[in-house]
């Protein structure tokens, strides 16, 4: 009776080392240079260019290999197939942006005789872990006169870090719950001390002023039409003995957001139109006009379907993988784990039929017939995957932008690899589980 058994993979014991090394190898130097939502979309439309994509929205285009970005923060890519897109599409969706520190609008200030940075944190982080670490800025400036300034303090060579308090006088810092140890507006960025020679007032602060204006050209107004994110410093490495893990700032959701742009390039002509869109603010709830919520995707679906009413045809017909990291089981904290519903490092792409917390509330819950088929095309172009769910019932949960879809009608699930220290300045994936997604959502592209 052991055939009868439910049985589990391991991506090192189904596919060859020299896949899994190939596409590890181009991923990791992308997420060490790589690290905003801005910075994706200009390289993933380098990419997409290099490879004869082009952007719907240049004057007489005429392809079957189609992309358009929005804002500069979200990007869709179609790849038309054999069938029209009457009959449906196949899309992979993921979002570009990570938790971060972001500065607030008049950042600046002087206080005991230092400089710094105030912030507002972004998405869901623990903010003791970014405390004493080595950051840089990454972003945009517009200056008064409409000209955008481009910064990433880490190719310029300057580093930053948010200072925290010393054990000897942290009693009572090192009494309170860990959420409160360091608070939001404790995560002031400092950022520098010389004194302006010859200045009464404010010394440093004006002393930073003239450097900021020497290196970007901008005054201290020009803070205020900016977007300005601290992100770790460094590199993404390799990890382990064996070299099996990636070190990285933003696996969640890059990897996934990596593997589907890497999936639809490797694509010759699919059975249905494919459809890759990346999106941001998920880690904010999907709010705004760059995020899944927006009417971004269905005024561009509307460049190729002739009415509205049959644009909700369509979606009726097509499919969806919401691609977002799960996480992986921690055996340091067992605690929050139910080990026989949990994802595992190594084990493959992670099909979670529902997120949302406690009683399903917030998710999309796929049907028992599209978890079949997928598990099944899965299965069928042996594609190493398994199932899982966010820790135990009562445990905590999170959310993806899967139920953004599966209002309009599509069919959705959640489908991504399982990663350590989810949401830390550095996460841990698995390269084999970095392969396993490229090739599930190729072959869902191409085949479902």
């Amino acid at each position: 009776m052991e055939e009868l058994n439910y049985k589990e993979k391991n991506v090192w014991e189904v596919y060859s080392e020299k896949e899994i090394e190939e596409i590890s190898k181009d991923y990791i130097p992308f997420m060490s240079r790589v690290k905003t939502e801005r910075e994706f979309v200009r390289e993933a439309e380098k990419i997409l260019k290099e490879n004869g994509f082009s952007n719907i929205d240049a004057e007489g285009v005429q392809s079957d290999k189609l992309y358009r970005k929005f804002k500069e923060k979200s990007i869709i890519i179609f790849l038309k197939g054999k069938k029209g897109i009457e009959e449906g599409f196949n899309l992979v969706t993921a979002h570009l942006d990570s938790p971060r520190i972001d500065l607030k609008q008049k950042p600046l200030y002087e206080d005991g005789k230092l400089a710094f940075f105030e912030t507002h944190y972004y998405g869901g982080i623990k903010k003791y872990q970014w405390v004493t670490i080595p950051l840089v800025l990454r972003g945009v400036i517009v200056k008064g006169d409409g000209t955008v300034v481009e910064v990433d303090t880490e190719k310029d060579n300057y580093f930053f870090s948010i200072p925290d308090l010393l054990p000897h006088l942290g009693r009572k810092q090192m009494e309170k719950k860990a959420k409160e140890a360091v608070t939001g507006e404790n995560l002031n960025l400092l950022v520098g001390s010389k004194p302006l020679k010859d200045e009464k007032e404010e010394k440093i602060k004006k002393n930073i002023l003239n450097v900021l204006k020497e290196l970007y050209g901008i005054e201290e107004e020009d803070f205020i039409s900016s977007e300005l994110s601290l992100v770790p410093a460094g590199e993404a490495r390799e990890v382990g003995f064996d070299k099996s893990f990636i070190l990285s700032y933003g696996h969640d959701d890059r990897i996934c957001s990596y593997t589907a742009l890497r999936a639809i390039l490797d694509i010759e002509k699919p059975e249905r139109w494919a459809v890759v869109y990346l999106v941001d603010k998920e880690e904010i709830g999907s709010e705004g006009n760059t995020s899944a919520q927006s009417m971004f995707f269905e005024e561009t679906l509307l460049k190729f379907v002739k009415d509205y009413a049959s644009l909700l045809s369509i979606y009726l017909k097509s499919s969806v993988l919401s691609a977002d990291v799960s996480v992986a089981f921690d055996p340091n904290y067992k605690e929050v784990f139910e080990p026989k519903n949990t994802p595992y490092i190594n084990q493959g792409l992670v099909v979670t039929k529902f997120t949302g917390s406690g009683g399903k509330y917030h998710s999309n819950d796929a049907t028992a017939e599209y978890v079949g088929k997928v598990r099944n095309l899965f299965n069928k172009e042996k594609v190493v995957w398994q199932t899982g769910e966010l820790g135990k019932v009562d445990e905590g949960g999170g959310g993806t932008v899967a139920l953004y879809f599966a209002r309009k009608g599509m069919d959705v699930i959640d489908c991504g690899p399982a990663v350590l220290s989810m949401h830390a300045p550095f996460e841990v994936a698995s390269k084999g589980d970095l392969y396993a997604s490229f090739h599930g959502y190729k072959v869902f592209l191409e085949k479902f």
